[in-house]
């Protein structure tokens, strides 16, 4: 437990802040890719949002209340983490934490700024609340881990907490579910705005899940045991994760828009066991090597990479003209 009285300032130590630590490389990242959610331009979206049959209008309505609540959930659970790094004396990942909670907060913002524009203004709680999986995540799972680090941030609580946090929540549902959303607006030629917001979000997202990758490797390499809970909180909430897709997805023709849910839940495992093997590989390295860690940075480049291109060849089949972002 943090104590209350403050006995000396980190940034005052010798030898300073170490800028060369990956949280300080996201964090000076995050400050060059800065954005304002007030800046975007949502007209043509309420343009095509009127133009959009009635099943089309409903399948989404419940995509984007799944991903603002979401957005919601995750800025208000993060703070645990912040405290469980202040309590360690980890400043750099506190302070990147705090951009992190930021962004968050941003997302929040935004998707709530694109549902007032097209006229989305009734309650849209219900479609969340009635979905079992997202329930179990959500109101639960997500809380409850995280929660847990105010009164026990044990390094094993830690890697609970970042799993359920990053690895599922972020990883396999929120950026799987951005891919596939940026795709399937880019190919219908519809929502501008919306691309470009989900841009700005999964370039934030993907740094968030850098830290939460590199969290995990940490605390791998310093206990081999919190890889036995890296895989088993795997286990318990990807089942859950795949129910929150299915039942989202349940009362819609297959080809509504285009994408077909078995290469959606193959991408999101995919990269999802790309993530796990690089926490694993921390199991044949010291703590002290991780100190300039690249290996969490550089994968999240390299899925973002291949995203861009499979986004462009996307676009290209089905006809739509201008560069896809994100």
């Amino acid at each position: 437990m943090r104590q209350p009285h403050r006995k000396e300032f980190s940034a005052l130590s010798s030898g300073g802040l170490d800028w060369e630590s990956l949280p300080l490389r996201l964090f000076r990242k995050g400050h060059a890719k800065a954005w304002n959610p007030a800046d975007l331009d949502f007209t043509q979206d309420a343009e095509d949002w009127q133009r959009l049959p009635e099943v089309s209008k409903e399948a989404f309505t419940g995509l984007c209340a799944m991903f603002l609540a979401g957005e919601e959930a995750v800025t208000h659970d993060l703070q645990p983490f912040m405290s469980a790094m202040s309590a360690e004396g980890r400043l750099a990942d506190e302070m990147y934490l705090t951009q992190f909670c930021y962004e968050e907060a941003k997302h929040t913002e935004v998707f709530r700024r694109w549902l007032d524009a097209v006229g989305l203004d009734g309650d849209l709680n219900g479609l969340v609340a009635d979905n079992p999986g997202y329930r179990r995540i959500f109101f639960e799972a997500l809380p409850e881990s995280l929660d847990r680090l105010r009164h026990d941030p044990t390094p094993a609580n830690q890697v609970r907490a970042s799993v359920t946090y990053n690895h599922v929540v972020e990883g396999t549902l929120a950026l799987t579910g951005y891919f596939a959303w940026t795709r399937i607006c880019t190919e219908l030629g519809i929502f501008p705005g919306m691309r470009q917001m989900i841009a700005r979000i999964r370039d934030d997202e993907r740094r968030h899940m850098a830290w939460g990758t590199y969290t995990c490797r940490r605390l791998v390499a310093a206990d081999p045991e919190n890889w036995t809970i890296v895989t088993r909180r795997m286990r318990e909430l990807l089942p859950h994760a795949i129910r929150q897709i299915q039942h989202a997805t349940r009362d819609y023709p297959p080809d509504l828009f285009g994408l077909v849910m078995r290469d959606l839940l193959e991408y999101a495992t995919e990269c999802a066991g790309r993530r796990l093997h690089a926490i694993e590989s921390a199991l044949t390295e010291g703590t002290q090597a991780l100190r300039i860690d690249s290996v969490s940075e550089d994968l999240e480049d390299e899925i973002a990479q291949e995203e861009r291109t499979s986004l462009a060849e996307g676009a290209a089949a089905a006809g739509v003209s201008g560069t896809v972002a994100g």
